[in-house]
């Protein structure tokens, strides 16, 4: 198979995975401290522990990206950018193809399910903001991994044929910080107030302007429009995959020969 080159899209989207991932490290130790300590992980503390500046420089990270969501991008997915009227290419076609809206009813109903019973957790003081936190940054990491390697929203209920075409592409801010809504803190509040802003104004677009999210009405959408490539990235992966797994089986049957 002819190697693909990784995109400047699936470059950014990589080192958003490695600085996510690195933040979510640096808060599991931190976390991990406060319990040996024996005391609780609260923002506020953290925040009177000369510690301000770590959270400005989190806080304006995620900000900073979720700006970027408001206006066209060259670095952004196509997934997200399809909702910019300078991204709609007619097709010639009329008939608006978005099948997965009660799919995307139904991860919201799971997604709100599954953090309302966190929130509990934490409202009744069973788990601090550090564990809430944490499960904010986990989500994040998740995020680039669903993009670059495998979304189980994509395989299990919207079974759309790739990330351009994703319903709920800019639904990700206000998913990775939901847990941020039970810990009162500015940090925290701004940026959910952020990811809901960029979820409602996505909403309204798709509603007022469908043609712009199907690729059966919208040629940027067509794959050989596409200046993310992911999917000739992910057919790698899964050529290395495969190999190692028949080295593997060949190494095993190899072993147990002898």
């Amino acid at each position: 198979m002819k190697k693909a080159n990784l995109s400047a899209v699936s470059t950014f989207h990589y080192f958003r995975l490695a600085y996510r991932s690195i933040l979510f490290l640096i808060v599991l130790i931190r976390c991990i401290q406060v319990r040996i300590s024996g005391t609780n992980f609260l923002i506020k503390n953290l925040v009177t522990e000369n510690n301000e500046i770590m959270f400005w420089i989190v806080w304006g990270i995620f900000m900073f990206e979720m700006v970027l969501r408001f206006f066209p991008s060259s670095f952004e997915s196509p997934g997200c950018q399809k909702q910019f009227s300078k991204n709609y290419t007619p097709t010639g076609k009329t008939d608006v193809q978005l099948h997965d809206n009660n799919a995307a009813f139904i991860v919201a109903l799971i997604w709100v399910v599954f953090n309302i019973i966190f929130g509990a957790l934490h409202m009744t003081g069973i788990i601090d903001d550090g564990i809430m936190l944490l499960l904010c940054l986990a989500f994040s990491v998740c995020d680039m991994i669903c993009i670059l390697f495998f979304c189980p929203f994509q395989t299990l209920f919207l079974k759309n044929k790739c990330c351009c075409t994703c319903r709920i592409y800019n639904w990700d801010y206000a998913m990775m910080f939901t847990p941020l809504f039970f810990i009162r803190s500015v940090y925290t509040w701004t940026l959910v107030a952020a990811a809901i802003c960029i979820l409602v104004r996505w909403e309204i677009t798709i509603w007022r302007y469908p043609e712009r999210f199907s690729d059966n009405t919208n040629q940027y959408l067509a794959c050989k429009n596409c200046s993310e490539r992911l999917c000739s990235h992910k057919k790698q992966l899964m050529s290395l995959r495969e190999h190692l797994a028949q080295y593997a089986i060949k190494t095993i049957n190899r072993i147990l020969k002898k």
